[in-house]
């Protein structure tokens, strides 16, 4: 019982310093908090990966994902 308390701390502490780290090499953060949630060991990745030029990608609103789907299935 004790490894599984562990493992999930240790989850949601890779996630909170993936978000930390995606920020700071501006990259998608909710991507990388939920990888590295699910695998904490991603963390190690994200901070070797070199930081990115430009803007941070942006997520499509539901909106937008929606319309994009409805003129696709015409």
């Amino acid at each position: 019982m004790l490894w599984i308390a562990v493992w999930g701390l240790t989850a949601v502490a890779c996630a909170m310093i993936a978000g930390a780290l995606a920020g700071m090499k501006n990259r998608d953060y909710s991507f990388w908090m939920a990888w590295c949630f699910l695998l904490p060991p991603l963390v190690l990745l994200l901070a070797v990966l070199p930081k990115r030029q430009g803007p941070r990608p942006r997520r499509p609103t539901l909106d937008e994902e929606d319309h994009r789907s409805d003129r696709m299935h015409l």
